[in-house]
């Protein structure tokens, strides 16, 4: 899979213009404010997902022109075959056409291009709190089984219920009974979390060990692994999750809050046997985040059967010359858009295009 066309009216600060990249790498420098960010955000919303950046609609209406709407068109090639996508967005209206015919909605999207991003906010992965891992993990599930959503959302609302009761049950202790139905529930769609996750990070686990050992050169080992409020090896994961609930009753009612579940979990990363959130240098978290997002990508083309497009996003500050230069020119198979703010990492890159950004402006480098 890899972009042949992207053309917009305008979307944000970026000027309407046409944007043809390198089916391979595709390096787009320039300075701070400029735009960089902005054109990855703009294709990145092809995926029918959020903006990585948080941004709503409306920020994404130019600012310097009168007119408060943005259609933008992307051209990619999928599966032996051209495909077109419009994508519009005017002041609380979306509009979306799939090869000329109208769909409802950015979930319209999913599915048609694909793609994987890594922007600087991924960097707290490794050093913030484990709810962002979490959220990592679901995500990346999410892209290659949609009903992962709906079993999150249901525990999520069964979750809410249960802590409901909990606060109840302390001006009404004639509802402690009721709480078992609550627990089988949040059971059933907490073990069903537990098990996708596990069986996700098992194959993700390996493709980040290589990724990351060809990033250090051979120098750094990492290892991932899954932290659980509950016994994830247990045969009867259902069973184990009621147990656990039965065993923390007391602490829960007493908090007003469900102090187990798959909502408590989280991932912990160590390199050479020592945690990276603790001893890793910025560079090394950089690079295990980098490493999760190749193998994300890699998960990614052994469901939809071809490369998704890789869109990096001020990806080789705090990379070492060896970490940068893998990065340019060891992905294979890839298109890369990589955004940079200073033209000398270019210097390392052996095949591909070279863009420049300045106020909106794209132009290729000879």
């Amino acid at each position: 899979m890899y972009i042949t066309r992207f053309l917009c009216d305008s979307f944000r600060n970026i000027e309407a213009q046409e944007f043809l990249p390198d089916p391979g790498v595709n390096v787009i420098c320039g300075k701070n404010a400029q735009g960089k960010t902005n054109l990855i955000e703009a294709i990145w919303l092809f995926t029918g997902e959020k903006s990585f950046r948080g941004a709503k609609d409306g920020d994404y209406l130019p600012l310097a022109l009168p007119q408060k709407r943005v259609s933008m068109r992307l051209s990619f090639e999928s599966g032996g075959r051209e495909n077109d996508v419009l994508l519009g967005f005017s002041e609380g209206k979306k509009q979306v056409e799939i090869n000329g015919v109208k769909r409802r909605g950015l979930s319209a999207l999913t599915g048609h291009f694909c793609a994987v991003i890594f922007s600087p906010e991924h960097l707290s992965l490794v050093k913030n709190t484990p709810n962002l891992r979490r959220n990592f993990l679901d995500n990346a599930i999410c892209q290659i089984r949609p009903l992962y959503s709906k079993t999150l959302f249901q525990y999520d609302r069964t979750l809410a219920e249960r802590n409901s009761l909990l606060k109840d049950i302390l001006r009404h202790p004639e509802l402690r009974d009721t709480l078992e139905i609550w627990d089988e529930r949040l059971a059933y769609f907490g073990s069903r979390i537990i098990r996708q996750r596990l069986e996700y990070l098992d194959p993700l686990k390996k493709y980040a060990r290589n990724i990351y050992y060809e990033l250090s050169s051979g120098g750094e080992a990492i290892d991932i692994s899954y932290l659980s409020t509950e016994n994830c090896g247990a045969e009867d994961l259902y069973a184990e999750m009621i147990a656990a609930f039965k065993r923390t009753e007391r602490e829960d009612l007493q908090n007003g809050f469900t102090t187990t579940g798959p909502h408590r979990d989280d991932i912990e990363f160590t390199i050479n046997g020592k945690s990276a959130r603790s001893f890793g240098s910025q560079g090394q978290q950089r690079s295990i985040v980098l490493a999760l997002k190749f193998a994300e990508a890699e998960m990614l083309s052994s469901v939809i059967g071809e490369k998704p497009v890789l869109l990096l996003d001020d990806v080789m500050s705090e990379l070492d010359q060896k970490r940068q230069e893998y990065i340019l020119n060891h992905i294979g198979g890839y298109q890369v858009l990589i955004t940079c703010c200073d033209v000398q990492n270019t210097d390392l890159l052996k095949q591909g295009s070279v863009f420049s950004v300045s106020e909106g402006k794209i132009t290729r480098e000879k």
